[in-house]
C-alpha cells in the first residue's frame, strides 16, 4: 500500500511517500533436497535482478512479478510450497517478458547438464 504523508512540523510541510505491506503468515519453501527455508522476497528479487541484468526490464516489472507470485503462494493457504513451484512460476513470468532473462533464470534453475539440454530449452523459444 502506498501512502502520501506530510511532516507534522507546521513549518516544514514536506510531503513524502511510504510503502506498507501487510504482514502475512510464515511461508516455507521446501527445497529439492528436502530442506525447508523461510520464503524470502529479497532472495526472489535477487534472482530476478541477476536474470534481468542489462535487459530492458524495469524495477517495477520485477516487483510486479514478485508481488504476483506472493499473491499466488499465499492464496494457496499452505505453510509450505515446493521450490519447484516457485521456480516454474518465475520462469513463466519471465518467458512472457524477456526471452534472454528467461534463459538466464532457467539455466540456473534447471542447471542444464549439457549443451543439448540447453538447446532443447532454447528451441521452445524459437519460432518453428
Amino acid at each position: 500500500m502506498r501512502r502520501r504523508r506530510e511532516c507534522l512540523d507546521p513549518r516544514c510541510k514536506h510531503r513524502f511517500t511510504t510503502y506498507e505491506r501487510m504482514e502475512q503468515s510464515r511461508l516455507f519453501v521446501v527445497k529439492k533436497d528436502g530442506r525447508r527455508e523461510q520464503y524470502s522476497r529479497e532472495k526472489l528479487l535477487s534472482g530476478l535482478h541477476k536474470a534481468c541484468e542489462k535487459r530492458p526490464i524495469s524495477e517495477n516489472q520485477m516487483e510486479s512479478i514478485a508481488a504476483e507470485l506472493e499473491r499466488e503462494l499465499f492464496a494457496r493457504g499452505e505453510n509450505e510450497v515446493p521450490s519447484t513451484l516457485v521456480g516454474e512460476k518465475v520462469m513463466e513470468a519471465l518467458r512472457g517478458l524477456d526471452p534472454v532473462a528467461y534463459i538466464r533464470f532457467a539455466s540456473v534453475y534447471r542447471s542444464f547438464r549439457d549443451i543439448e539440454s540447453f538447446r532443447e530449452e532454447l528451441s521452445t523459444l524459437l519460432p518453428k
